[in-house]
This record gives C-alpha cells, structure tokens and sequence, in this order.
C-alpha cells in the first residue's frame, strides 16, 4: 500500500497575505484615487511577510518547533541540539562527553562540512544521535536565496546525510533561523520539518562559559529545545572551543533539575 504525502498548504497569514495584497491590487484598480492608501496597506503588509523571515521562533510562515510536542514520552524531557558542525577538532570531544553521560542529542549538519568530515558524520549516526539538515553551505544570504539555489542547499545535504547515516533526515534549521517564504513549500516537498529553538547558548560568540551557561538553564522548563554549536564554536584565550566547557556543566544542571536530555522525537 502506497501513501501520498499531503499537499503544501500556506499557513494562515500567507493566505491573509495574498488577499490583502489583492484586495490592495483591486482598490487601486476600481478607484485610482485611493492608490496612496493601497499603497500604504500593501507595503505595510509585505514588511511584516519579510521581516517574519527574520524571527527564528515565529510561524507566520508556516509550522516550526521550538519547543518539544506535549506528547511524545515523559514531561521532564529537554531536546539538546547541535549545529554548524562536523568539526574534527569539535565533534569527537562532544561525542565523547555524550557517550560518557549516556545522552542522545540532534546533530544539524553543514552539508559542505559533511562532505568534507564522511566519517564524523557516520560516527554521529553509528552512536544513535540523529541527523538533521542544516542548509548546504550555510550562508548568510539564506534569507535572499531564490527557488533553485534554495532547494540545492536542502537537497545535496539531504541526499548526503542519507547516505552517510543510513537514515532520512526528518528535521531541518535554518541558517541563523533566517529564512523567507520560499522556504516552507520546499521542505514539505522534501517531508522535513522545520525547528527553531527556545534557548540558545550564543556559544559562537561568546567565551564565558558561565553567561553562555545562564542562557541555557535560567528559566529552563520541560520540553525546551536547547542549542550549542559543534561548528564554527567560539574559543577561550588558550584555543580551546567553549562549548566544550558549557556542556559538561549543562548536562550537570540538567541531571540537578531532573530534567532528561533528548534528540528530537
């Protein structure tokens, strides 16, 4: 038995968007008079439809997670993720502390550096931690990309992680969590679904430890998705990558809270 994916649907503001950009069309049309005023609400409207792309958390452009569903296991439950990696001088190390505290976590991958680190890629996998899709290159004109070069970035890295894992990625972050609308219907087409964060770490940037720590765990609740990076990590004066000071500190406060770290479900 055969089963078809369910068509693409804009999400609810998309749609208002359109009707209000048609709505604005028509005016200008039936009453020339009235063009600054058209032209005011559909500029208006489209300012808010661009600048959405540029909130990582919000779902005006369609479904995102940023937080745990309800459903899936136990209430105490937080989702570590890592992204930008692999790293060679990163990964193996967070790899290590992972294994040596039994926890599972989300890998999202760079595709160009997983074409350039295969056997980081299979050894994420082999320790059953999950994959996830992160763009191809990673740029930070993501936002800007048009319709082909778009579904390149998602589709090479997609097709590399299948066959480096073994499995199909379900889940895919954006680039700074910046993207446009284009971005939506295209990994629908591809099944994967889009997550965004709750708490991140800043661990690209900043080199204390501790304030990279408070951002993770103040106010922390069940069902949080947390993010550090594996790639492109901030060092301290001595070149050492600063994640790896936060995490053993984290999965501390972590087990102190009785909280659970988890890959995606």
């Amino acid at each position: 038995m055969t089963t078809t994916k369910p068509p693409w649907r804009p999400s609810a503001f998309l749609a208002f968007s359109v009707v209000v950009s048609t709505a604005c069309v028509l005016l200008v049309a039936l009453r020339p008079a009235l063009w600054p005023v058209g032209l005011f609400v559909l500029l208006a409207d489209q300012a808010v439809l661009l600048g959405s792309g540029f909130v990582p958390r919000t779902r005006l452009l369609g479904p995102n997670m940023s937080r745990l569903p309800r459903a899936e296991g136990p209430a105490n439950r937080v989702a570590l993720t890592f992204d930008d990696g692999p790293d060679p001088e990163v990964t193996p190390f967070i790899l290590e502390m992972l294994a040596k505290h039994h926890v599972k976590a989300t890998f999202f991958c760079v595709g160009s550096r997983a074409d350039a680190n295969p056997e980081l890629v299979r050894a994420i996998a082999e320790a059953g931690h999950m994959l996830g899709n992160h763009s191809w290159s990673h740029t930070h004109a993501f936002w800007f990309l048009g319709p082909k070069r778009l579904a390149r970035e998602v589709a090479l890295t997609q097709r590399l992680l299948v066959d480096l894992g073994g499995k199909t990625p379900s889940y895919f972050r954006a680039p700074a969590g910046i993207r446009s609308p284009l971005l939506d219907p295209l990994l629908a087409r591809h099944e994967l679904a889009l997550v965004s964060w709750t708490r991140r770490g800043f661990d690209t940037v900043d080199r204390d430890p501790q304030r990279i720590l408070n951002r993770l765990v103040n106010s922390l609740a069940p069902g949080d998705i947390l993010l550090l990076h594996d790639g492109s990590a901030a060092r301290d004066s001595t070149g050492r990558p600063i994640v790896l000071e936060v995490l053993p500190r984290l999965l501390n406060v972590l087990y102190e809270r009785g909280l659970e770290p988890v890959p995606l479900p």
